[in-house]
């Protein structure tokens, strides 16, 4: 069978496997074989196309290679060769090359690939016949980092994988070189600081090798062969003749300093330490990036998770917002829980009256007042133009004439036009939350005359404005609903309640009032002492901070001086409870002025 075809399992075999599946042992593993890494090979060659741009290469990958090296690239033949060793401890079933991603489990590896790939892109020089074979080597030499320079350029993400494979293929030249004395150190240098020096690896992770080599080789070797690698890392990747010519300037100058040059009888030893030191320093830096990677993306996949469970919890709180303000307004004045169950021994109403004179006169003047706060002028937009129509601006039309006369293009407009648009009156939205717990009886008279005035106002004013009134203790009752019709008479209620339920409450008037919604001037009127418990207080005040932050403003009234601030909002307090009508006036008032 030719080696090209994959081994597939017998029928028998698959009725054996199957006949054993429950024999409680191990589950039975893939069997490997050189002919299982053919798909692993093909699959590389497909990603070789993206790393390379060439699509005429083929990529074997067997256990082991014909010439000896992890992997190596032949021109002539048009391939790329690559030891599966190289993926240990994982078999030919568990890789995936064609997947992208698939590589971050086999990053030696996937390194060492990605250099052939460096070497397939920009290795396209060839040597002429008859060359000098030591300068050929030399060239091949300056070739690994210039490769992979000019791999980055294109693929700048690579250099994590370049960095890896420099650990695989740089130890085994140090620890079994071919060179000896002053080129084995020469050597050394160019894989290690030519690889620094194309952005590779970095400065300080070379250091050791960097002051082994200025030590073995003199400062002025080094630094005529660091001009040379120099020079070869921007030749052209077809200029073989200007390749060649660098690498016979590194023969020249180690055949001239050689001589002078005492070789260390331990070089081989002191090299592979110094390299050794270079690749540890340069793993330890790659894990530490990649534990910071690791963390930062713990961090935004923490934050994402948070940011989706706090839109689930607004979402949810607006839901139960919109049951709660359907529940409350549409109850017909009953009484009713947070979950929308009516609560009919809880009622604090205690019957209507018809609105007296000072209070029909109230809401007049206030009436008044919020036509006046949402009068806007109009605005004035002025253009200008070269031809009619508009008023003609003398100076610009013989500025025109002018430019026309000297032959230049006319960019002078003489003609100006004056438009004039009305501006929009904004609504107002005016939510009243009065707690009606035994301790605020003094506010229940001032509070239901300042529901009503508001409301009867707010319907003169503008057919758009809405207005509500909640009392809430444990539970919740609709004085006023946002309709916008004006209520015909006022109604009256006790403070009897015990516990507090402000912040359903104010999610009812959000939802029923739009008050988190801009375009309207919005007003948040909480009577109040504040005496809660710090649950109640804690949910409070995130509601009232949801209504800042949307641009609704936040009122408490407070009539005794033993009540507490509520955090976030605007504090008033008001020694005579009749003033609470006046002071919410003044309030809505002010929120229609500040409209925009």
């Amino acid at each position: 069978m030719s080696a090209h075809h994959h081994i597939q399992p017998m029928p028998d075999d698959d009725a054996d496997l199957a006949r054993w599946d429950d024999d409680g042992a191990p589950p039975a593993q893939p069997r490997s074989s050189p002919n299982a890494w053919l798909r692993v090979g093909a699959e590389l060659g497909d990603r070789l196309v993206a790393l390379s741009g060439r699509q005429d290469l083929l990529v074997t990958c067997r256990p082991g290679t014909r010439s000896g090296a992890p992997a190596a690239f032949f021109p002539t033949l048009g391939e790329v060769e690559f030891d599966a060793r190289l993926f240990a401890p994982l078999q030919p079933h568990e890789i995936h090359p064609r997947i992208v991603g698939d590589e971050e489990r086999y990053p030696a590896a996937w390194g060492v690939f990605v250099h052939e790939a460096a070497h397939a892109a920009h290795s396209v020089w060839t040597a002429p016949a008859g060359a000098d074979p030591r300068v050929v080597e030399a060239a091949l030499l300056l070739e690994e980092s210039r490769v992979e320079g000019a791999h980055l350029i294109t693929r700048p993400t690579d250099r994590t994988y370049l960095r890896t494979s420099a650990r695989t293929l740089v130890m085994p030249d140090i620890a079994h070189p071919t060179l000896q004395g002053i080129d084995q150190a020469a050597s050394a240098a160019a894989l290690v600081l030519g690889r620094r020096d194309v952005g590779i690896l970095d400065a300080g992770e070379t250091q050791a090798v960097a002051d082994l080599c200025e030590k073995v080789l003199g400062a002025d070797l080094l630094a005529t062969l660091t001009r040379i690698w120099t020079a070869a890392h921007q030749c052209a990747d077809h200029d073989a003749t200007t390749m060649l010519a660098h690498a016979q300037q590194w023969c020249d100058a180690l055949d001239t300093a050689a001589p002078d040059l005492p070789v260390p009888e331990n070089l081989t030893d002191l090299l592979s330490g110094a390299v050794g030191v270079v690749m540890d320093s340069t793993a330890a830096t790659d894990a530490a990036d990649l534990a910071a990677q690791a963390a930062a993306t713990n961090a935004l996949a923490n934050r994402s998770r948070a940011q989706a469970n706090d839109r689930a919890q607004k979402a949810s709180r607006r839901r139960q917002a919109a049951a709660t303000a359907s529940s409350v307004f549409n109850s017909g004045g009953a009484t009713v829980n947070p979950d929308g169950t009516p609560a009919p021994y809880s009622n604090p109403v205690t019957g209507t009256r018809r609105p007296t004179a000072a209070e029909k006169s109230a809401a007049a003047r206030l009436s008044r007042a919020l036509r006046a706060a949402a009068y806007r002028e109009r605005t004035e937009e002025r253009t200008t133009s070269p031809t009619p129509p508009g008023r003609l601006n003398m100076g610009r039309a013989l500025a025109r004439d002018a430019q026309r006369a000297a032959g230049s293009v006319p960019t002078a407009e003489p003609f100006t036009q004056t438009r004039r648009r009305n501006s929009s009156t904004p609504p107002l939205r005016v939510g009243i939350a009065v707690d009606v717990s035994g301790s605020m009886r003094a506010a229940c008279a001032p509070v239901a005359s300042a529901a009503w005035i508001v409301a009867r106002a707010a319907a003169l004013t503008d057919p758009d404005s809405r207005t509500a009134t909640i009392a809430y203790d444990t539970h919740l009752t609709a004085l006023t609903r946002p309709t916008h019709r004006a209520p015909e008479r006022v109604t009256t209620f006790g403070a009897n309640g015990s516990s507090h339920n402000l912040a359903n409450a104010l999610d009812a008037l959000d939802h029923g009032l739009e008050l988190s919604r801009p375009g309207t001037g919005r007003l948040l009127v909480i009577v109040t002492d504040a005496v809660y418990t710090p649950d109640e207080t804690a949910q409070a005040v995130t509601r009232v901070k949801q209504l800042t932050t949307a641009g609704c403003a936040v009122l408490q009234l407070t009539l005794t001086a033993k009540s507490r601030h509520l955090p976030g909002t605007t504090l008033l307090h008001l020694p005579q409870p009749s003033s609470a009508p006046a002071a919410i006036a003044t309030a809505a008032t002010d929120a229609i002025r500040r409209t925009r």
